[in-house]
């Protein structure tokens, strides 16, 4: 577990969610960005300290962590809302999952007991039901996506439409997944990243530690 606090006044708190590489260097970073921005930012760590260079460890780290997790990710990631809450001092929180996750991101705003209530996702969707959702929702693709398809993302729009909540996306031009991510040179496109991160905070400054039952 990172945790990274502002040196002034607390703008809300935010739930940082690695993708399959693991917390790397990358994820750390981010929580600190947060922080200069005024969030107290905390990014649990479902691996463990462990963290993947290749797309091939990465697979292996995953399919290893879920088959040897002594606590389910579902609880740990409770868990971990919880300690976020309570280290900003703050009613609500703000998540924000990259690939991975970002389907762990969509899970925790699905559900009516916990207090999100600004959901931010990088190249990833999941359906289901959000009608117990509290948060608002913005998604950011990349325009050319092996791993997530075009169906899954008009079923993410849909079943955020159906609830009621709500839901904005952008799509970056010449973009791969992982664009964000400065440690992956392979599709890393700075303009986009710097795009996304100007999007994010500007949502994020708009919605967390709103009330979740207003």
């Amino acid at each position: 577990m990172y945790l990274s606090r502002p040196t002034g006044e607390c703008r809300g708190a935010i739930l940082v969610l690695h993708s399959w590489w693991g917390l790397n260097g990358f994820f750390r970073r981010l929580c600190d960005r947060f922080a200069q921005g005024g969030f107290v930012a905390l990014a649990p760590d479902l691996y463990d300290g462990k963290v993947a260079a290749s797309v091939a460890e990465a697979k292996a780290l995953r399919a290893r962590a879920t088959a040897s997790r002594r606590e389910p990710a579902y609880r740990q990631l409770m868990g971990a809302t919880a300690e976020l809450r309570e280290a900003a001092a703050v009613d609500a929180v703000g998540v924000v999952g990259y690939s991975m996750g970002g389907h762990w991101a969509y899970w925790l705003a699905q559900r009516a007991d916990l207090p999100v209530t600004s959901t931010v996702t990088f190249y990833a969707a999941r359906g289901g039901d959000y009608s117990a959702s509290r948060s608002d929702f913005l998604a950011h693709f990349a325009e050319t996506d092996e791993w997530v398809s075009p169906a899954s993302v008009k079923k993410l729009k849909r079943d955020l439409t159906k609830a009621g909540r709500s839901y904005r996306s952008y799509v970056y031009p010449g973009t791969t997944h992982w664009f964000v991510e400065e440690d992956r040179a392979d599709a890393y496109r700075p303009d986009a990243a710097a795009l996304a991160w100007e999007r994010t905070v500007a949502f994020l400054r708009r919605t967390p530690g709103r009330d979740p039952t207003g």
